[in-house]
């Protein structure tokens, strides 16, 4: 017979659920860029839009969902967020025009925006003060779970069953659906507990922990862009320089980046988040000379290599900084820092991707991927050499 602490155990892990849902739907649509790009026929630049476009609608509900989540409860933020997910599947499925496309990436970003703000803190509520650490574990590799499964199951899903892009969303609304079950049954409505009455802000935290969120944010920041620009490319680089449109290749490079992403929480979950979050950046670094040495050599196996280390970075910069979040910001502005974290995150996130695009359009796909790569890898080093130095504090 399970214990009071099994079941809280059990709870802190299906309440992340709806978390891993949302980030499915964030990457399923990365192997089927390429379906797109030929039914319709755009350009490099364009593709790097549509999937970054997801990216604006984050960074516009950012401002709001941790705010209100920590105002008015988890729950009462989390259900709007998994509506607008489901309509954005409906949108993926029935899509003639790019702008469709676009609308269902935007409506895919509120809903990420959503979760990774409430979604992380209604986690870090069901484990308590007694289960941050674990909470923190468990939210992190919700995350990194549902980028990974994502792009597997769009690539495996287009490739061998049904309509490319009907079925595999087919199967992602039922999933929506089991987190929206989750939601009812296992995290808490409440009221919140913030005092503070603002519905808008610039995502921030108090004053004692912005050391905290600066040096989360020195480590995340390169992490995710460095995963970003391997999943916005992928698909440009494996038929351009590696001649080859296998939507199942590409989904599997996403899944084993992320999958990196996610086994790597695991391995250093008792690890100093101040040595986690340093070794992060120059995992990143390393992944991004290796993308540059893949674009160059025109090797697949050197771009999976760059999705493995680049993967490992992302996975240690993201949960080095929510630990530290976690452990040192209180309850009441829980929702609101991770919501800060991931706006900065995010923000480079996009900005890189869609810039290389651009410039693989004016220039070559060779050119701008290098640059780009190479100024992501000195931003993560410089990240990890600041992080070392001993003026900063840490939870």
């Amino acid at each position: 017979m399970s214990t009071r602490a099994d079941a809280r155990s059990w709870d802190v892990w299906a309440a992340a659920w709806p978390v891993t849902a949302v980030f499915m739907l964030s990457n399923i649509p990365t192997p089927l860029l390429g379906v797109w790009q030929e039914r319709l026929g755009f350009t490099t630049a364009t593709t790097t839009v549509i999937f970054a476009a997801y990216i604006a609608g984050l960074l516009l509900v950012l401002p709001f969902a941790g705010v209100l989540a920590d105002r008015f409860g988890r729950r009462e933020v989390l259900v709007p967020a998994l509506v607008a997910a489901l309509a954005s599947c409906v949108l993926f499925m029935t899509a003639r025009h790019v702008p469709e496309l676009i609308a269902a990436r935007v409506l895919t970003g509120l809903a990420v925006g959503a979760l990774v703000s409430a979604g992380t803190a209604a986690v870090a509520d069901v484990g308590g003060p007694a289960r941050k650490r674990a909470a923190s574990l468990a939210g992190s590799v919700a995350i990194g779970v549902g980028l990974a499964t994502g792009p597997l199951l769009g690539g495996l899903v287009s490739q061998l069953w049904g309509p490319p892009t009907v079925t595999v969303f087919a199967i992602e609304i039922l999933v929506l659906l089991s987190a929206l079950a989750v939601v009812f049954t296992v995290i808490p409505s409440s009221a919140g507990t913030a005092t503070e009455h603002r519905w808008l802000r610039i995502p921030s935290v108090p004053r004692a922990n912005r050391t905290s969120l600066t040096s989360s944010l020195m480590a995340y920041m390169p992490g995710m862009t460095g995963t970003s620009l391997i999943l916005a490319l992928g698909p440009s680089l494996l038929t351009t320089l590696l001649h080859t449109s296998s939507r199942l290749i590409a989904g599997g490079i996403g899944c084993v980046m992320f999958g990196t992403s996610t086994g790597i929480q695991f391995a250093i979950r008792s690890v100093p988040v101040r040595r986690v979050l340093i070794q992060a950046g120059i995992l990143t670094g390393a992944g991004m000379l290796a993308a540059v040495a893949a674009v160059r050599a025109q090797s697949l196996t050197l771009l999976i290599a760059a999705a493995v280390l680049a993967g490992a970075g992302q996975g240690m910069g993201q949960l080095g900084g929510f630990s530290l979040l976690n452990s040192a910001v209180p309850t009441g502005r829980l929702a609101e820092a991770n919501a800060a974290l991931s706006a900065g995150g995010y923000a480079f996130a996009g900005i890189l991707p869609i810039a290389t695009g651009y410039l693989s359009d004016a220039v070559d796909m060779t050119t701008s991927a290098t640059v780009f790569a190479a100024l992501t890898a000195v931003a993560a080093v410089a990240g990890s050499l600041m992080i070392r130095l001993p003026r900063r504090t840490w939870a």
